[in-house]
């Protein structure tokens, strides 16, 4: 095992770096997640028309923000529906 030694000017340095690495990974976690789309948005991303959208939502199926007649999804909420509905792979025989 090597043992390095570093002045505290050095250690203070380093650790700094660190907290800006951990703050810059959380802001952008953070602000991925709270990012809305509107159902068109949503439509084009899954792939899914309108009334597929229309019937997730009635079922209760992945949750929404409704203002007047437009419909907004939240990107966390669109993630966790896709990763609930995850299957892994399996082997073939």
């Amino acid at each position: 095992m090597e043992v390095y030694i570093i002045s505290k000017e050095q250690y203070m340095e380093l650790i700094n770096r660190l907290d800006d690495i951990t703050k810059r990974l959380d802001n952008k976690n953070e602000s991925t997640k709270d990012k809305f789309m509107d159902n068109q948005e949503f439509q084009t991303l899954m792939k899914i028309s309108k009334r597929t959208a229309q019937t997730w939502r009635d079922e209760g199926r992945i949750s929404f923000s409704q203002v007047g007649n437009k419909i907004y999804y939240k990107l966390s909420d669109v993630e966790k529906f896709l990763n609930e509905n995850y299957n892994k792979a399996f082997l073939k025989r």
